[in-house]
């Protein structure tokens, strides 16, 4: 197992990556990126109801990627980067251990092809 936690917790990262998973999730948190915007603007480029994207922001929000306010009827969502920076910050520490890994391994089979005696190295062909 990788010892390679943020400071979030396991469970935080859990909540992060599952909101993520799905796709119009992940098409919200692109929007977002760009700026803030009602649900009804959220909703825009997807085929479901406004009830619909409303769970998928209440997802997002319980995962702390975005936080939302209501100014009169309209309610507005924005993006917290803070869970972002968690999930790149994790996924970094796990590419750094990986790639340490790939590295040894890297190494030890380039010893063992150089170990190996030139005959062995040889395939034969038959007719």
């Amino acid at each position: 197992m990788l010892n390679v936690m943020p400071e979030g917790t396991s469970e935080d990262l859990d909540l992060l990556f599952g909101a993520l998973a799905d796709a119009t999730r992940r098409g919200i948190v692109e929007r977002l990126a760009v700026g803030e915007a009602t649900v009804t603007e959220l909703a825009a480029p997807f085929s479901i109801s406004l009830p619909a994207i409303s769970r998928h922001l209440k997802v997002l929000e319980r995962a702390s990627l975005i936080t939302r306010s209501q100014q009169g009827r309209w309610r507005r969502a924005r993006l917290s980067p803070t869970s972002l920076a968690s999930a790149a910050t994790w996924l970094a520490r796990s590419e750094r251990v990986w790639a340490e890994r790939f590295g040894r391994l890297d190494q030890h089979l380039a010893r063992l092809t150089s170990e190996q005696p030139a005959s062995q190295t040889k395939t034969k062909t038959k007719r």
